[in-house]
Formats: structure tokens, C-alpha cells, sequence
């Protein structure tokens, strides 16, 4: 009983947080009080992704590039970016390509008619190679799973909000500020 409750508690705090543009500080208070999820526990497939708006520089980047979440097929086998094109059809894209030093220095507007080449663009950002890992990691006084990008530095760290919903937060080198972001199982 006391899981549920507390599952209800998470599910109802990320939907308040999620409704109104909310500080950092208010995300990490979320994300400190939710439990621990296990990398078995996610290696289900594909994960629908949404932001949480916390006035950070890339809020609104991904969502607008045609972002669709991530895939975890196994702790050794995940892509850590699908994007969606115009013709509703998700692929993996490999971070390598995704031109992230633009993040915060471009109007978030100037990058839809990034969404509407994904098409033309998708031959050259499209990878069937995985290129991340799952691992459990201490983060913040717990251990819990952690997405470990090959080729970049980040990491996501997550934290199980519901059954079917993880609160993420990415950790990247030089990034001053969190950028907070949910995962929702695909079903």
C-alpha cells in the first residue's frame, strides 16, 4: 500500500510540476524525494519523452527538433535519442550528429524547420548502432539507473515516478544547469 501511495504521491507532484514552468530548485526537490529504479527495471523498449520547463537554456530544443525519447533494449544495447519525422516514423539518430553546441545560442523557433527536414535529414543522422549503456550509478546520495552516453559526456540518471514513468535529469560536462526531462513507457 504504501508503494501505490507513494507512486500516486510522484505521479501527482510531476503533474503539477509539469503544468507551470518551474525552478530547478523545484525539480531537484522531485527528483531527491522519488525512489530508485533499477536498470532491469526500464530494458523494456522504447520510452516516450517529454520536458520539464525549468527556464533552462535547451527547454524547448529537443521537443521542437522532433525529439521522440529513448530505447532501452538492454543494459549494453540502448539509443539515447529517437526522433519522430514528419511522416510519424521514430528512428535513432546518433548524438554525434545532433549539433548540441547550439543549444541556448539559437531561438528555439529557428529550429523548426529542422523538424520539418528530418525526412531529407534521416539518411545522415539515423544509426541502428546502439550508443549508450545503462548502469547503476550513485547520483546524489542514491543509486540508480544511469543512461552513459558513448561518445559524449553525459549521463541521464532516473528516478521512478510510476510503473510506467521515470523523472530524468541530465548530467553533462560543462553544462552549469540541470536539464530536467520524463520518460513515459511505450505500451
Amino acid at each position: 500500500m504504501v508503494a501505490a501511495d507513494s507512486a500516486t504521491d510522484g505521479t501527482a507532484r510531476l503533474r503539477e510540476l509539469m503544468a507551470a514552468e518551474v525552478t530547478a530548485a523545484q525539480a531537484w526537490e522531485l527528483f531527491d524525494s522519488l525512489p530508485t529504479v533499477r536498470v532491469e527495471e526500464i530494458t523494456t523498449g522504447r520510452w516516450r519523452g517529454a520536458e520539464v520547463g525549468t527556464g533552462h537554456p535547451w527547454d524547448g530544443m529537443l521537443v521542437e527538433t522532433g525529439w521522440y525519447g529513448k530505447q532501452f533494449d538492454s543494459a549494453d544495447s540502448v539509443q539515447p535519442l529517437l526522433f519522430s519525422g514528419p511522416d510519424g516514423d521514430v528512428f535513432a539518430v546518433d548524438p554525434r550528429r545532433v549539433p548540441l553546441f547550439l543549444a541556448g545560442k539559437v531561438p528555439v523557433s529557428a529550429l523548426r524547420p529542422v523538424r520539418r527536414s528530418l525526412g531529407v535529414l534521416r539518411p545522415m543522422l539515423r544509426t541502428t548502432t546502439p550508443r549508450a549503456r545503462l548502469r547503476n550509478l550513485e547520483f546524489r546520495g542514491k543509486s540508480s539507473a544511469a543512461m552513459i552516453y558513448d561518445h559524449l559526456p553525459i549521463i541521464d540518471i532516473f528516478r521512478r515516478v510510476d510503473a510506467d514513468t521515470l523523472l530524468g535529469v541530465m548530467d553533462m560536462r560543462g553544462l552549469n544547469e540541470p536539464y530536467f526531462f520524463v520518460l513515459y513507457r511505450d505500451r
